[in-house]
């Protein structure tokens, strides 16, 4: 079998700093994909329940932000072309394999809830912190923000912590 090969990771690290300086200069913010799931969830609710978007300060005041559409937000557009280049990349390098990665112990259902359940955390847990690990951490950290500081170890600290506890879902028995 053929090994795969990657970037080298300290070049796609130096790559991606360039890329947040650079979106730091154009637009005067980070990167981040939060908030196009957020701009997401206001169309949607704006479209199926109008009443209950006009009748809440939430939806009221990101509407206020974006009258044209919460979908003609930079960040949408942003996370639509992670996306398209992601799959892109994965065609282009002949890794495209759209398999669901898992041990033999554990079943489908088992994978798929836990990665449901891991997102929908993830996603709560960005709209309490006012932002994915891009835009609190990364973005928080290039402009020298002491809360894009905590917010990396917080997530490098509760990885490792976390990571011995949940080893035996990857682990091979």
């Amino acid at each position: 079998m053929e090994k795969t090969t990657y970037m080298n990771p300290y070049l796609a690290g130096f790559f991606l700093g360039i890329l947040l300086l650079v979106t730091i200069f154009i637009t005067g913010r980070g990167l981040g994909a939060s908030g196009a799931v957020k701009s997401a969830v206001v169309a949607t609710t704006v479209s199926v329940a109008p009443a209950h978007a006009g009748d809440s300060r939430f939806y009221r005041e990101y509407m206020d932000e974006h009258p044209e559409s919460p979908l003609k937000n930079w960040l949408v557009f942003e996370v639509v072309g992670v996306v398209i280049g992601a799959f892109l990349s994965g065609l282009v390098s002949n890794r495209l394999n759209l398999t669901l990665e898992k041990i033999p112990t554990i079943t489908n259902k088992v994978r798929i809830a836990g990665a449901l359940t891991g997102g929908l955390l993830f996603g709560f847990g960005a709209q309490l912190g006012r932002g994915c690990t891009s835009g609190s951490a990364l973005s928080g950290m290039a402009v020298l923000s002491t809360g894009g500081i905590l917010t990396m170890m917080a997530i490098f600290g509760g990885a490792y912590a976390f990571a011995y506890f949940f080893r035996k879902l990857w682990l091979p028995r």
